[in-house]
């Protein structure tokens, strides 16, 4: 059995000093994980270092028979605005343009790894969503099982805008949800939809008020975790067997497309545009 009860997470090396966390994890009496994006200061912009405590927390979720449901949610306005643009590109480097591309490969299939880790929790896991949920953070949310949004939530896959292709397997969850049209349509345009859209294309299952979403979110989470943990175990299983069905091999060309996009021209020239508030110049390269 895995030892949740420290919350305590090696440093990040990313300067924001020791044990410094995106995600928090704490479990309630009654069976409800709930675990939290807790950089509210940066609109929970997510990072490499996200992804790697998201990867811990999902392992001690795991094994922890105690938890029933999980309940994902975020402090402050936004659920998550998307990556943090930092330093956009810089992350990984090569001595040529294709050892860098295929090192960007390698580490959108770590990503992979610990969102799968996550998304297939044995437990139940409830979103509930407010304000900005853009790209990465809408991609996080379409992993959960069940998603509540409040009425001021704005959904988006803006990527493609920036030079980027959607990197963590996001439309293709809206595929399976929506049709490949809707797919399509979000992540080729980076529209944002709203939350009344979003629920009508069965992104999200219930809109609340912005002060009523906590209470419901929980009270489902709640629910669900009343319920017998081997059934709602085995009905999740059951339905994701079905229903990612080829999502494995379809991630993996993903991966490559992410690579191939996070080392050109094009993706320095989208972020470079939007830092200078123009619309960018793509020449596909």
């Amino acid at each position: 059995m895995i030892d949740t009860t420290s919350n305590e997470l090696p440093d990040d090396g990313e300067g924001e000093g020791k044990g410094a966390r995106r995600l928090r994890l704490h479990v309630e009496e009654g069976g409800i994980g709930v675990l939290t994006l807790c950089r509210p200061e940066k609109l929970n912009a997510w990072s490499w270092e996200s992804s790697r405590q998201l990867g811990l927390l999902a392992d001690r979720i795991r094994f922890d028979d105690t938890i029933r449901v999980v309940l994902l949610r975020a402090e402050g306005r936004a659920f998550c605005a998307g990556i943090d643009i930092k330093a956009p590109g810089g992350g990984i480097t090569g001595r040529s343009g294709s050892e860098r591309t295929r090192n960007y490969y390698e580490g959108i299939r770590w990503v992979h790894e610990r969102f799968r880790a996550f998304a297939g929790l044995p437990q139940p896991v409830v979103a509930a969503v407010q304000g900005y949920c853009l790209g990465v953070g809408f991609e996080l949310a379409l992993m959960a099982d069940v998603r509540i949004a409040a009425d001021d939530a704005v959904f988006a896959l803006p990527e493609a805008r920036l030079g980027v292709a959607v990197d963590a397997g996001g439309d293709l969850r809206i595929a399976r949800e929506a049709g490949a049209g809707w797919a399509k349509y979000l992540a080729l345009t980076g529209r944002r939809i709203d939350a009344g859209t979003a629920h009508r294309l069965n992104l999200i299952q219930q809109v609340t008020g912005v002060g009523e979403l906590k209470e419901s979110a929980h009270s489902l989470a709640a629910e669900i975790a009343g319920n017998a943990p081997l059934a709602v175990q085995a009905v999740k299983r059951d339905i994701d067997a079905f229903a990612d069905a080829g999502l494995g091999a379809a991630l993996d060309r993903v991966a490559m497309s992410a690579a191939l996009t996070l080392t050109s021209q094009d993706i320095r020239e989208g972020y470079t545009a939007k830092a200078e508030r123009r619309e960018p110049r793509f020449e596909g390269k």
